[in-house]
């Protein structure tokens, strides 16, 4: 599914200017009875930066993520969107993000062009037909298709359409989960760019992947996950692609 949300409410709290870490994890902790999800997370990730969760499946990523959208409440912790705390603003922090999981969820008989407007609109953004098609543009769609229903879209067109559909939200956070997975090496890098060209708007970016090429090659920062737990992080800077995977084997114990 997509996150949109509806219009800006007028409290003080869904006012509240973004400053500091867009997205903060706390001591941010889930548990399904003595199972431990998530233990214990503490986690910025700041406007104009790529923070990659890498790990197993199991490890936490999907997690964090759902905590950060309000999909579930933390057992311990807190998840803080804009500086608001998610378990108590749900609908205030849904305004400042947009979501794309592994399978974006559009509707098929409506096209490209229409599911933007319609979604745009359930944010509080009216864009007029012009900038609605500016917008598919900046998110990499190829004009013909535009007015092509959805339903004959490839994965990596739909992703283009939840791209488009952060642009035209505004939104401050974006929050993906493993956005790349089915993607040929072509489409992948094409998701890439548009990522960094968000960053370069002064998004703050979550995602949870397995790609640890994409991981160093699009990320600003990387957290490696493991049973639940941040094992290791670094910037992307610091390292290099083969650092990463020796890294991400030994907190595997694979190396």
């Amino acid at each position: 599914m997509t996150i949109v949300g509806t219009a800006r409410a007028s409290s003080p709290a869904a006012q509240q200017a973004v400053a500091g870490a867009v997205l903060e994890a706390r001591g941010l902790g889930k548990s399904y009875g003595d199972t431990r999800a998530l233990d214990s997370l503490d986690l910025r990730v700041e406007g104009g930066e790529v923070y990659c969760l890498l790990g197993p499946n199991g490890a936490g990523k999907t997690t964090t993520i759902n905590l950060f959208l309000g999909f579930m409440e933390p057992t311990r912790g807190q998840a803080l969107v804009a500086g608001l705390d998610v378990a108590m603003h749900d609908r205030e922090t849904k305004h400042h993000l947009a979501y794309i999981p592994e399978q974006v969820m559009l509707y098929g008989n409506l096209t490209g062009i229409e599911n933007l407007d319609y979604f745009a609109a359930l944010s509080g953004r009216h864009p007029g037909p012009d900038r609605l098609r500016e917008i598919l543009g900046e998110a990499g769609l190829q004009p013909d298709a535009f007015d092509r229903r959805v339903s004959g879209y490839s994965k990596g067109m739909r992703q283009k359409i939840g791209i488009a559909i952060a642009i035209a939200k505004e939104a401050d956070a974006l929050l993906l989960d493993e956005p790349t997975s089915g993607l040929d090496p072509k489409a992948s890098n094409e998701f890439s760019t548009l990522l960094g060209r968000l960053r370069d708007r002064g998004v703050a970016i979550l995602m949870a992947t397995h790609d640890l090429f994409r991981a160093k090659d699009t990320g600003t920062r990387v957290g490696i996950m493991r049973e639940g737990r941040l094992v290791a992080e670094m910037n992307t800077s610091e390292v290099e692609h083969g650092d990463l995977e020796q890294l991400y084997l030994e907190r595997m114990g694979d190396a």
